[in-house]
């Protein structure tokens, strides 16, 4: 018997339409992420149009446009800062602190200030105040005389309440000194500046507020060929500083650390 034929089969010409199908689905998914982008896009058009529009008509800036989907939501007001102070003005009210507390020293002083025992003065650091110190030690020595306690204490209850650093410098004049205590003037000096410093500490003065430098005859205010000169120059000076001491900052290097 003869076998029977097969049906031939027919080549299939419609498989473009999965190909085309597949470009669409990816078209669509295309446009669908352009317009999301779109959107985004013009709530930032919107954020930055209404920001223009209110500084080109002067209108105070108190309010946030929060933008969602390309819809406006309602405006969150935004809390009023008030600026600082001024620079300019903090130091003009600083000086002025400093100037009332000069007054009073002047006043508690003023016996000495006629004499010309006692100077006050101003300058860019702030108030000093120069005291003869033929008022307070005896020639060579360190040790307060009873009447300059007095006039010390007066001035330390004037500075207690307030929060200004405050250095006290020795000065002497250029006449060698050689003794078992004071080997130099750089000793005597220095002595006599941190004798002042218990004193004011004591009378209720913040010692973390307080400095005592000696500096010998290495800084005179006047010429030490005259008696009027080496006395001018023999004081203790007590600068109330305006300013406040900052905070100090490492500086750091590259070069390596070398063990010795």
């Amino acid at each position: 018997m003869a076998r029977k034929k097969r049906p031939e089969e027919h080549e299939n010409h419609e498989r473009w339409l999965v190909s085309y199908a597949d470009f669409i689905t990816l078209l669509f998914a295309f446009f669908v992420v352009m317009y999301a982008l779109s959107s985004i896009n013009e709530g930032k058009y919107r954020i930055l149009s209404e920001s223009l529009n209110a500084a080109f008509r002067n209108t105070p800036s108190g309010q946030i446009i929060v933008v969602t989907d390309g819809a406006m939501a309602q405006p969150i007001p935004t809390p009023v800062v008030r600026p600082p102070v001024a620079p300019d003005e903090a130091k003009k009210r600083q000086r002025e602190r400093m100037r009332n507390m000069a007054n009073l020293i002047i006043e508690a002083l003023a016996p000495l200030v006629k004499q010309g025992k006692v100077r006050v003065l101003e300058t860019s650091r702030g108030v000093t105040i120069e005291i003869n110190d033929s008022i307070l030690f005896a020639p060579g020595l360190a040790n307060l005389e009873p009447l300059s306690i007095n006039a010390l204490q007066a001035v330390a209850q004037v500075l207690v309440d307030s929060n200004f650093p405050i250095t006290i410098e020795g000065h002497t004049d250029n006449i060698p000194i050689n003794t078992p205590q004071f080997p130099s003037n750089w000793e005597l000096s220095a002595v006599r500046a941190t004798t002042v410093l218990r004193l004011f500490a004591d009378t209720g003065v913040n010692p973390d507020r307080l400095t005592a430098i000696g500096y010998g005859e290495q800084r005179p205010v006047e010429s030490n060929a005259t008696p009027e000169g080496r006395a001018r120059n023999r004081r203790v000076s007590i600068l109330i500083d305006s300013s406040v001491p900052e905070l100090p900052t490492e500086l750091l290097t590259d070069r390596p650390v070398t063990s010795q």
